[in-house]
């Protein structure tokens, strides 16, 4: 039996179809409509080539190919159409007809494609023990049509092609349905990690804000001590001393007002309906260690810097700061910001950078306050701080420096530099309020200074 040939196109044929699940969509075409369009083409591509090689000569004992043969062959070729919908029954209607064509004495190497991709649908698509079966129904017809035409066929030729093929075939279905279910798995668990992540950063943000919340808290806290301190010291002086009484008075108008408006953040950031959550230690990232007084003293702001940033040079980063133009008056709210932006970039240029140099300039302009951080990268060049952490993932340090930002209108950037290393930059709006409640300036003074 002379099937070699259109065996082998079979074959290579079949290889690339029958998948459940579709490896993306065609650019342009409908994804649901791409299955359908695939068989539509293999159904007519079957069928075509069925009818171009029924016109040829075919080997000696078996009749060429005519009316009946032809609309045979049409229909094993369009049975292909509902090899998704239902294979078993696809394959079995595609075989039986196959066995007709046989039997009416037509060539069967001309229809022998269709059970062949109807195999492997089955094998891709079903369990092990139909697709056994239909492995065996197609050996069982490949051996009858050489039983059909035994006086000018070779068996052992004829066995040889009965077992191998329809054994390859079944083989590459199960491997390729094998694959296909493993992407389905791997994309299900893609999601849910996808799902994951977008929770814990839901969560880290959360967390973020209460803790930032604890700190305004402390913030409020300080401001109604001094009222109450002012307050009373205005009471006992007023009948001696009208002036100090007075000064009291302006200060205790000062530190409320400002009060007021770290109070007003602090609600809007507790909407969210996270007060209920068990507080924490008060400062989680250590930075407490900086302050005197534990934990019922102010929370830090810029006249801490100068510790903060000896302590980062004792663990071996160089730093510099500088301060340009003439400081404002920063609120004790908006100072805390900005200390903790610059504290969690140093910490970071310390866990990724390792020992190297960086420099921390404010800049205090006519609309608003611009802090930047940068390094100059590990010694092998590579960038620096939060690498490559906020590149890829945005950590829970960038989450907080652009919460604390964002309660006072501001933004945070972070990123690597284009000459190396990496640089971290807050922008604030210029504060509105007037003279610090204490009379004090904002650390800083003239239009440059260096640290």
């Amino acid at each position: 039996m002379h099937a070699g040939r259109g065996l082998r196109d079979g074959r290579a044929d079949g290889h690339g179809h029958g998948r459940r699940f579709p490896v993306g969509p065609a650019r342009g075409f409908p994804l649901r409509y791409r299955p359908l369009a695939i068989d539509c083409t293999l159904a007519l591509g079957y069928a075509g080539a069925g009818l171009l090689l029924g016109r040829e000569q075919p080997p000696l004992g078996w009749q060429p190919l005519d009316e009946l043969g032809a609309v045979l062959t049409v229909l094993v070729g369009l049975v292909l159409l509902a090899r998704r919908i239902a294979p078993v029954a696809a394959f079995a209607a595609s075989s039986a007809l196959w066995i007709v064509f046989i039997t009416c004495g037509y060539w069967p190497v001309v229809n022998s494609m269709p059970p062949l991709l109807g195999l492997y649908t089955v094998a891709a698509t079903r369990s092990l023990r139909p697709s056994v079966a239909c492995a065996a129904a197609v050996t069982g017809t490949w051996v009858y049509a050489g039983l059909a035409n035994a006086q000018h066929s070779s068996m052992p030729t004829v066995l040889a092609q009965a077992v191998l093929f329809p054994a390859v075939v079944f083989v590459v279905g199960r491997g390729s349905g094998r694959l296909a279910e493993r992407n389905r798995q791997f994309a299900e668990l893609t999601s849910q990690l996808r799902r994951q992540q977008e929770e814990n950063a839901r969560q880290a943000l959360t967390e973020e804000r209460v803790r930032i919340a604890r700190e305004l808290h402390d913030v409020v806290a300080h401001h109604m001590s001094v009222i109450s301190l002012q307050a009373g010291m205005a009471s006992y002086v007023f009948p001696t001393d009208p002036a100090a009484s007075r000064q009291a008075l302006d200060t205790i108008a000062g530190t409320s007002r400002e009060a007021l408006e770290e109070l007003r953040r602090m609600l809007f950031l507790l909407r969210v309906g996270q007060e209920e959550q068990s507080a924490g230690p008060a400062d989680p990232d250590g930075s407490a260690a900086l302050e005197d007084g534990g934990a019922y003293a102010p929370a830090p702001g810029l006249d801490l810097l100068d510790r903060l940033l000896d302590r980062v040079r004792g663990a071996g980063v160089e730093v510099t700061m500088e301060v340009v133009g003439p400081p404002a008056l920063l609120p004790q709210g908006m100072a805390l910001c900005v200390y903790r932006v610059i504290q969690e970039a140093l910490t970071n240029v310390l866990k990724h950078a390792g020992p190297t140099r960086a420099a921390v300039t404010i800049r205090y302009e006519s609309r608003s306050v611009v802090v930047t951080v940068t390094d100059e990268g590990r010694a092998d060049g590579e960038s620096g701080a939060f690498r490559p952490k906020t590149v890829v993932t945005a950590g829970h340090g960038l989450i907080g420096m652009r919460e604390r930002a964002k309660i006072y209108g501001g933004s945070v950037a972070a990123g690597p530099r284009t000459p190396g290393g990496f640089e971290v930059r807050l922008v604030l709006p210029a504060p509105t309020t007037g003279d610090r409640p204490d009379g004090r300036r904002a650390p800083g003074s003239g239009d440059v200074r260096s640290r």
